[in-house]
């Protein structure tokens, strides 16, 4: 049995069009409806973050990164939940700085169905 609503919109961030490919396919595969952005700057721009129920975003892209990303998200929606995810492990270092209690995040290449999971809980957990 599924608990969460019917419709959930994921938006995921990344510079790497292979990258949001292989997250449409895994998102739509669990029922969710998938924005894809290919910049930080793209998705602010889109003005449909209220509409979005999660966030994945890669940490380094050139512009604004990740971090710069979830820190002006999380000031227009405080507890929203983002989950990172990187090809550079090096930049986990970074983490102390932000708010990594409600943040999950993944070294790519990341494993699918614990990226779901991860998705869903964290859905499920800004619902309570």
């Amino acid at each position: 049995m599924n608990d969460r609503p019917s419709v959930c919109v994921i938006a995921a961030v990344d510079d790497d069009q292979s990258v949001l490919r292989s997250l449409r396919y895994l998102l739509e595969s669990a029922d969710y409806s998938v924005r894809l952005f290919t910049s930080a700057q793209a998705l602010l721009d889109s003005g449909c973050l209220p509409e979005i129920d999660c966030l994945i975003s890669d940490i380094d892209m050139p512009g604004m990164d990740g971090f710069e990303l979830l820190r002006l998200v999380r000031a227009q929606r405080p507890g929203f939940p983002i989950i990172l995810i990187t090809g550079y492990p090096e930049t986990l270092k970074r983490l102390p700085l932000m708010d990594a209690g409600r943040s999950n995040v993944f070294t790519k290449p990341f494993h699918g169905p614990a990226l779901l999971t991860a998705v869903g809980d964290a859905i499920r957990d800004s619902r309570r």
